[in-house]
């Protein structure tokens, strides 16, 4: 029984085969088949095939893309995974938290899994809306990617399990696609600079906060059209005036 067809789990950059394997057979336990992987070092392979015990199905279906953006573009809600501290306040859901923030949309979600030795970068958690973290103890937090997809699986079972798939309603309007997302980024970044704001030898760290600010509101397209069109007549004007 496929229970969650809307969510789709990303790993990026494994590098055991049987990781994918292992994930494979967590996601197909609790109802999710949709794969997705980002510049895995060995796969199809017959280590990844044996670990995931029959759920041959998902392996045979999995996508496999060049890079992270391309993974999550047509999703409209993101979720990175992380078991390190970041310099940037980001804001930090539970495995449980997370899947209520899951559950309240029909449309694409992306739950993203990182390297074994070093999950995801900055970067990439910039495309993210939410931050996960498993409350594993301090002294050894590391854990396993494919047990850590079981978790947040588990997680989507038992909600399933206790009715709360009711929670499930379809937004009022479409939110925004983490391809329209980014668009928005690159047209911020560079009215800022236009308008003096931004030093592009100097950054620092304001296009990163600007965007976790954003990606806390959950934009939709019709949002991120007015925020671009504010942005075109603000490079207008400035044009006028030079």
């Amino acid at each position: 029984m496929f229970l969650f067809e809307n969510i789709y789990i990303v790993l990026v950059g494994i590098t055991h085969p049987g990781n994918i394997g292992g994930a494979a057979r967590a996601m197909r336990n609790m109802g999710l088949t949709q794969l997705r992987l980002v510049q895995p070092k060995l796969f199809p392979h017959a280590e990844a095939t044996a670990r995931a015990s029959g759920a041959c199905d998902v392996l045979a279906k999995t996508q496999v893309y060049d890079n992270f953006a391309e993974s999550i573009q047509d999703c409209h809600l993101v979720c990175g995974t992380s078991a390190r501290s970041r310099t940037i306040n980001w804001e930090i859901l539970s495995p449980r938290d997370s899947v209520e923030k899951v559950l309240l949309t029909s449309q694409k979600v992306a739950i993203v899994f990182g390297r074994e030795h070093a999950g995801l970068t900055n970067e990439e958690l910039d495309h993210c809306h939410y931050l996960i973290q498993i409350p594993t103890v301090a002294d050894f937090s590391s854990l396993n990617v494919a047990a850590a997809v079981q978790v947040i699986a588990y997680e989507l079972r038992c909600a399933q399990m206790a009715n709360e798939t009711s929670l499930i309603k379809e937004p009022a309007e479409t939110l925004a696609t983490a391809e329209s997302m980014q668009r928005f980024y690159e047209h911020l970044r560079q009215t800022l600079i236009e308008i003096d704001f931004l030093d592009p030898t100097n950054p620092r760290q304001l296009i990163r906060r600007l965007q976790r600010l954003y990606n806390r509101s959950q934009l939709t397209e019709s949002e991120i059209n007015i925020l671009r069109g504010i942005l075109t007549a603000t490079q207008k004007q400035c044009k006028v005036k030079l």
